[in-house]
């Protein structure tokens, strides 16, 4: 059963094809919209949601298909002390696919393991978030034409933020990137991805604020402080607005860097930015619905 747990789960080569077909997709819609008919995804999203969950409804839909589901653990069989175990081969009677999020690292792996049909991380706690990252990697791809040879600066939280740690892993795979690490000393990338990083010799240094970056930029990715990470709304507050992004920062946007942002955001990318030609991060939104598209095609056809 071929799964998507995360980014190492589809060769290079596969990846290439799937931003290609995405891209495809994005041209001519119409002709794709019949690939699931007849097939359903199940959406469960034991935490909240709104792009992610949307955007693979939207997906399902641009192929035909069918979706059923629900946005909260509040509304599932686990107040009834119900295991992600046996929901999953539950909902695996039902459906031909599901998207997974779950609060708990490694949930998706788990259900993958019980699951009679594709399981995709839709974001596993504060883990990885590949799908995300393949709509990070199909809007770099769009705009710089390449996933090599990059400056990527990664600022907020780093901790905490899996859509950076599914990123990095990511863009490790490809030649001579160089990683910039911008946080507050509470909120740097964790241990095992900085061993990751030093293990494979890959370009990174990590800085407390914008100041310290004094070269050209590829690609700034900011990131909110999430709140529901922290154990005390004080620990949150004390470092809530610890890197922001401001005109003051400005010199850090060539006029050919990508400003990225996986969203929600707060108080790090004020509206301001959106103007602005490096602004890309509706291009995301966009892109995710795509290669969303692409990876559920993907899967139902290697496993049909």
């Amino acid at each position: 059963m071929q799964h998507f747990l995360t980014t190492d789960d589809l060769s290079l080569a596969t990846t290439k094809t799937l931003i290609q077909r995405a891209q495809d997709m994005a041209a001519t819609p119409a002709n794709f919209e019949t690939l699931a008919r007849h097939q359903q995804l199940a959406t469960l999203f034991f935490e909240p949601s709104t792009r992610t969950r949307l955007s693979f409804t939207s997906a399902m839909h641009g192929l035909g298909g069918t979706v059923l589901g629900f946005e909260s653990s509040a509304s599932t069989s686990t107040t009834k002390g119900e295991s992600l175990i046996d929901t999953i081969r539950v909902v695996s009677q039902y459906v031909d696919i599901i998207a997974l999020r779950h609060p708990q690292a490694g949930a998706a792996a788990l259900a993958a393991k019980y699951a009679s049909v594709p399981v995709i991380n839709a974001g596993d706690g504060s883990h990885l978030h590949p799908t995300q990252t393949l709509a990070d990697l199909t809007t770099i791809d769009q705009f710089k034409h390449r996933l090599n040879h990059l400056t990527i600066a990664f600022a907020g939280d780093l901790k905490y933020g899996r859509t950076v740690h599914s990123l990095v892993q990511a863009l490790m795979r490809y030649g001579q990137n160089r990683f910039i690490f911008v946080s507050h000393s509470a909120l740097k990338i964790p241990v095992t991805l900085r061993a990751q990083l030093a293990a494979q010799h890959i370009d990174f240094e990590e800085v407390a604020d914008f100041s310290a970056i004094n070269e050209p930029l590829d690609v700034l990715y900011m990131t909110r402080v999430q709140a529901e990470r922290f154990d005390t709304t004080a620990d949150y507050e004390a470092v809530k607005n610890s890197v922001q992004l401001t005109p003051a920062q400005s010199h850090l946007l060539a006029p050919t860097t990508l400003l990225l942002h996986p969203l929600p955001r707060g108080h790090e990318l004020p509206t301001s930015f959106d103007a602005w030609p490096q602004a890309h991060y509706f291009d995301q939104v966009k892109a995710g619905r795509f290669v969303r598209m692409a990876l559920i095609d993907y899967l139902l056809t290697q496993n049909h």
